[in-house]
């Protein structure tokens, strides 16, 4: 598996990007990957999602941007795929794009992303290190009021639990109360979804609907080498919910939730007549659930520690206060 990552800040109200994720650096539409996709909160635009959980195959990279530029991406990933040796004759390719929407930094209605900006986010992925924080598809998102973005973490089972390695990377812009190891931090720095409803039982106030404490959207993408078929992945990706829940999102009417899961085992060829493949047991899925779940967790911490202030579209989001942070922790007793 492979990221590549494009970030875009011109002039004062363009922040935004694209960052892709390839199952394999092969072509996929002749090699697909078992795939799935699940719906926590369908307040979303994820192109291609249908069709991924009818056929349970993944055929091109996943794209992660800007809300109202996910027709151009998808049309920009249709002109790389349709561009491959070996794709000569094809006739229909499912592109893969998600969103959130960071038109609170970026000017969204004007639709930056180019042709060039997701090619070069194709063809210079690479394995390794992801960069995290304010960069590619994270550039322009807000995280519990504070600035998110890019995000990683992964886990590695032990051999006697199948030594397989799972990975999650997040996009993360939205809202809801932060927790970091149980501890209210977002109470503490006195920014958190419903706060202007705290103490207001039977009055009129109302919670402030459409801000960055309250709605948005998150995307989870789970890769793994664990041979997992489409129905054991879908399985895997619903349980990254529990991963973000820890996080402390409250899910809004107006946030968009998903997590896309992939295996790097047991590649779909377009030429196969006839697969023979072999799965994991309904039982050695439980150590994966709790991989994912904790790897979630960790990719949207790590997406806020990552993230630095960014100043766009009129307004600047202030990275998460990292010292003050450590006080609450030292004060709930999580750190010395």
């Amino acid at each position: 598996m492979s990221v590549g990552q494009t970030t875009i800040i011109r002039g004062e109200n363009i922040r935004t990007g694209v960052t892709a994720i390839l199952p394999h650096g092969g072509n996929l539409f002749q090699e697909k990957v078992p795939g799935a996709v699940y719906v926590g909160n369908g307040f979303g635009k994820l192109a291609g999602s249908t069709q991924v959980n009818e056929l349970g195959e993944i055929e091109t990279p996943i794209l992660l941007t800007s809300t109202l530029s996910v027709p151009k991406t998808a049309d920009f990933s249709l002109d790389y795929m349709l561009g491959l040796r070996g794709n000569e004759n094809v006739r229909s390719i499912n592109p893969l794009v998600a969103e959130t929407n960071d038109g609170g930094l970026n000017d969204g209605r004007a639709r930056h992303i180019t042709r060039d900006d997701v090619f070069n986010s194709i063809k210079n992925a690479k394995s390794g290190a992801v960069e995290e924080g304010s960069v590619g598809a994270g550039t322009g998102t807000v995280a519990f009021g504070w600035k998110g973005g890019i995000g990683t973490s992964s886990r590695k089972l032990p051999t006697s639990l199948g030594g397989y390695t799972l990975g999650v990377l997040v996009q993360s812009n939205f809202g809801g109360v932060l927790s970091i190891d149980g501890v209210p931090v977002g109470v503490e720095l006195g920014k958190f979804y419903l706060k202007e409803a705290v103490g207001a039982v039977g009055s009129n106030a109302q919670p402030s609907s459409g801000s960055d404490l309250a709605d948005g959207s998150i995307i989870i993408v789970i890769a793994t080498d664990a041979p997992l078929d489409h129905r054991q992945l879908r399985r895997l990706a619903s349980r990254a919910m529990s991963g973000l829940a820890r996080t402390g999102s409250s899910m809004t009417n107006g946030s968009g939730d998903y997590a896309i899961a992939f295996s790097t085992q047991n590649r779909i060829k377009a030429s196969d007549a006839k697969r023979n493949i072999s799965v994991l047991g309904n039982d050695a899925m439980s150590p994966l659930f709790q991989a994912v779940i904790e790897a979630t967790e960790e990719a949207i911490l790590n997406s806020l520690f990552k993230a630095t202030t960014v100043t766009g579209n009129g307004r600047t989001v202030e990275a998460l206060p990292l010292e003050q942070v450590k006080e609450i922790l030292r004060k709930y007793g999580r750190i010395k």
